[in-house]
């Protein structure tokens, strides 16, 4: 059986691998065997983080419907509940985006769902 010699494949991987830890601490940055771990924890946490940031946006556009309907008298939750009632179904991130930028159309929304809650 011939003799495989990894040369080339080997120098790539390790390019590659290199190329990922670019910039990182110490040895994390030069080592193999530590690039190796620093790129599978970068993973973890990248991974982790996507997931992370749409929790952190939900939370953020709730923030920014709770003040701007506050401003019209009614709390988050009530707010939520008379669209619910009214028939408007709009979500957060369009409803956070009316709020900053057409204050106007908010205010509509806010008295219509005012009224819902008053019927109910």
């Amino acid at each position: 059986m011939p003799r495989v010699k990894r040369g080339t494949v080997r120098r790539a991987k390790r390019k590659k691998l290199s190329k990922l830890t670019k910039g990182y601490f110490q040895n994390k940055s030069k080592l193999y065997k530590f690039m190796r771990e620093a790129a599978e924890k970068a993973g973890v946490y990248a991974y982790t983080g996507r997931k992370r940031k749409k929790r952190d946006f939900r939370s953020l556009w709730v923030v920014r419907i709770n003040a701007a309907a506050r401003e019209h008298g009614l709390s988050y939750s009530v707010f939520m509940h008379g669209l619910k009632a009214a028939g408007i179904e709009l979500d957060r991130k369009s409803l956070s985006e009316l709020a900053i930028h057409e204050p106007a159309a908010f205010a509509a929304l806010a008295a219509k769902a005012k009224d819902a809650t008053a019927a109910a």
